[in-house]
């Protein structure tokens, strides 16, 4: 007979305490993913879509109910495979994968070996499917495209992991796509360390440009990037797929020599306040094979002599140099949805030893963000969609909860003392009310 340790509290002797409560779950709250799911067909959209390198012969639990189950636990904040082990008998989780239990922390790592880089580009494609259908529902026509580079550090012998100088650590150095407007996760790509900032963003771009230009309604599609992808291969693509871009430039001598051309300064001239002056110019550097339009910022500080200059390559036409930087400086919001998506949900957890593994944890890691932000986007009200993904575990996902079994019914009872109950049946009213239209609107 085995006995659960009991413990005393010294603020109140009388108080004992053991892990002895029955069948209760402190993640009753994901019936609300697992909901999101069900609206978006996920499973359904998974067995169609993703591949897996799969020779097994007998099997307990099917590559589509391992994603989901590692999604699931992305989403619970559980990051580890070792933590399955607890998780497996959790009822909340059986009824959501349907299972009499769960995957364990072995089975999960035999299913890393199962990825593949086919794998890889299914697990984009079912990303794209769900991110069409969501766009559908929105009736979103224009598009932004934010492309960064960002760094996933690893602390053993993984392949391809090398020394990058810019961040001046060992990892990867993945690529990636955000909606410029809603801040889901369009595309991401891992890569190795020592690579360039621009490397490989070419295939990286061109299907998604391809995709959203014949594929979707699309009135208009913007690329906006750092100076780290001003290459002209980068403009090629983007004028060849009648996409818009904004993309910063670095600082070199012609240009500041030809932003310092355009600054007029009379005798009537304060010099105790800031002054800034916008204009736009064309302007031929070495490797391009045609001029290119440019926008210039001249900023003169306060008490200052001289002028400090930004500058914003583009195609567009009709668009004046302040509302290009204003547009450009929105892209600063790319930077808190790679914060969420790295601690959040654990996007830059790459301690697989094969580069495949990595990348597959990564693009789970994608799909476990993106159904949030769907969820914020679609299902919750607007004073509440900017909450990161921590409050939302914390208000609608880690809630006590309890199965109980009847003979026609299964009742999820809750915590009656749940603060956020409201919100939590607001939430699943909207989820269940939503109107999926045009692509894959058909169950």
């Amino acid at each position: 007979m085995v006995t659960l340790p009991e413990k005393r509290f010294d603020f109140n002797t009388k108080v004992q305490v053991s892990h002895t409560g029955g069948e209760l779950s402190t993640d009753a709250g994901l019936v609300l993913v697992k909901e999101m799911m069900t609206q978006l067909d996920f499973t359904a959209l998974a067995q169609q879509l993703v591949h897996f390198k799969d020779e097994r012969r007998y099997y307990r639990h099917t590559n589509v109910s391992l994603l989901e189950q590692v999604i699931l636990q992305l989403i619970a904040g559980y990051y580890t495979d070792l933590a399955a082990n607890q998780l497996r008998i959790d009822p909340i989780f059986k009824l959501l994968l349907a299972k009499s239990s769960l995957a364990s922390q072995a089975s999960l790592s035999r299913f890393w070996r199962r990825c593949d880089d086919q794998t890889i580009t299914s697990l984009q494609a079912l990303n794209q499917a769900m991110l069409d259908k969501v766009r559908l529902a929105a009736n979103q026509t224009e598009l932004i495209i934010d492309i960064d580079s960002t760094h996933a550090d690893t602390y053993g012998h993984q392949e391809q992991t090398d020394f990058n100088a810019h961040y001046g650590t060992m990892g990867y150095h993945p690529l990636v796509a955000f909606d410029g407007q809603n801040g889901h996760c369009l595309k991401a790509q891992l890569r190795p360390g020592n690579v360039y900032t621009s490397s490989e963003v070419d295939p990286f771009l061109t299907p998604l440009l391809e995709h959203y230009r014949q594929s979707l309604p699309c009135t208009e599609v913007v690329v906006r990037g750092d100076s780290g992808f001003a290459t002209p291969e980068l403009y090629a693509t983007c004028e060849a797929n009648h996409a818009f871009y904004l993309i910063r430039l670095k600082v070199n001598r012609k240009l500041s020599q030809l932003a310092e051309n355009l600054i007029q300064i009379d005798d009537g001239q304060c010099w105790e306040k800031t002054e800034t002056h916008y204009y736009a110019t064309t302007y031929q550097a070495k490797s391009w094979p045609v001029p290119r339009r440019i926008y210039i910022k001249s900023t003169r500080p306060a008490d200052e002599l001289l002028f400090e200059h930004e500058y914003l390559v583009t195609n567009f036409t009709s668009l004046s140099a302040e509302a290009a930087f204003t547009l450009y400086r929105q892209r600063g919001e790319m930077e808190n949805y790679i914060k969420e998506i790295k601690a959040g949900f654990y996007f830059d957890k790459t301690d697989s030893s094969r580069f495949s593994d990595n990348h597959a944890r990564m693009m789970l890691s994608v799909l476990a963000y993106n159904l949030v932000s769907f969820m914020k986007r679609l299902a919750l009200p607007e004073r509440h969609r900017g909450l990161q993904i921590n409050t939302i575990r914390l208000w609608l996902f880690k809630i006590a909860g309890k199965l109980v079994h009847s003979g026609r019914k299964i009742q999820l009872k809750l915590s009656t003392y749940h603060v956020h109950q409201a919100l939590f049946y607001q939430l699943l009213a909207k989820i269940q009310s939503i109107q999926w239209q045009g692509l894959y609107a058909q169950r």
